[in-house]
């Protein structure tokens, strides 16, 4: 049975990184992948990158209201048809594995959809992302993912310190901030939102011993 997998890790754990080399790895063989990610992720717009200045272009994006098993079906069906009319023999015409960037910010329900797609669809499913948001709050995303998933795998990273790096730090025109929206997107900001990866230790030393 295929499976569902969840990969999550604090921000610049390599996990953008991570998915274009599974998906490189599955076209090395000749297979079949689909790349996806929330259209709620503005940065790069329909493009994953990674930090080692990797990036290629997603095969559809999933809106917030979007079914996305269904969307999956009808790219999956592209995938098929444009296979057969090539006419290339020995190759696998269906998708092989559907690779979902930026995880945490899909909605439940859509997370319950990708879980189909593994059982129902056959299709293993590779879901990239991270756990918490800024006050240390999972994602609702996140929080589906580390409920359904058949495999969970940590990819980590470190802190400033040296430390095992746990949670993801605001910054807002370089100054760390605890107040404020979950979603707020990276480096697109008029404020310069950015992030750090800090241990438990450092990040309790900036907020002041508050978790949220």
């Amino acid at each position: 049975m295929a499976k569902l997998y969840f990969r999550y890790g604090a921000m610049n754990s390599g996990k953008s990184t991570a998915l274009l080399q599974a998906a490189f790895n599955y076209e090395e063989r000749g297979q079949h992948v689909l790349l996806a990610k929330p259209e709620i992720d503005t940065k790069g717009a329909d493009q994953i990158s990674s930090r080692l200045g990797v990036e290629r272009k997603v095969d559809f994006l999933i809106g917030p209201e979007d079914d996305a098993r269904a969307l999956f079906a009808e790219h999956r069906r592209r995938v098929q048809f444009e296979a057969d009319a090539a006419l290339v023999p020995d190759t696998r015409t269906d998708v092989a594995c559907l690779l979902i960037d930026e995880a945490q910010f899909l909605v439940p329900d859509q997370i319950d959809d990708l879980l189909r797609i593994a059982v129902n669809d056959g299709i293993p499913v590779l879901a990239y992302g991270i756990r918490t948001d800024f006050q240390t709050r999972a994602f609702p995303g996140s929080a589906r993912l580390m409920e359904l998933a058949h495999s969970l795998e940590e990819l980590k990273t470190i802190c400033r310190c040296g430390s095992k790096a746990l949670f993801n730090a605001r910054l807002v025109g370089g100054r760390f901030v605890f107040d404020g929206d979950q979603v707020a997107i990276d480096e697109l900001s008029a404020d310069r939102v950015t992030y750090e990866s800090m241990c438990a230790r450092c990040y309790l030393r900036e907020s002041g011993g508050r978790l949220r």
